[in-house]
């Protein structure tokens, strides 16, 4: 009974700890955050590139000299 009661107490001691690590620090949980998200993105960005098709290079590349050439008018 006693183990129990220990790891009770543990536990919202670790809950409390990183609950006000989180308060103290939003900007540190602001930065996993993002670090997380463009992760997430840039995977499906990956998984969807995967199942598109295969294109050129210099196609590519003639893609955005086109919209350089827009944005900079």
């Amino acid at each position: 009974m006693q183990t129990l009661i220990d790891e009770k107490k543990i536990k919202d001691l670790f809950k409390k700890a990183i609950i006000e690590a989180m308060e103290e620090r939003k900007d540190l949980v602001y930065d996993i955050l993002q670090d997380v998200m463009e992760d997430i993105l840039l995977v499906k960005a990956i998984q969807e590139g995967e199942d598109s098709e295969v294109v050129e290079r210099d196609e590519i590349f003639q893609i955005l000299d086109d919209k350089r050439s827009i944005v900079s008018l």
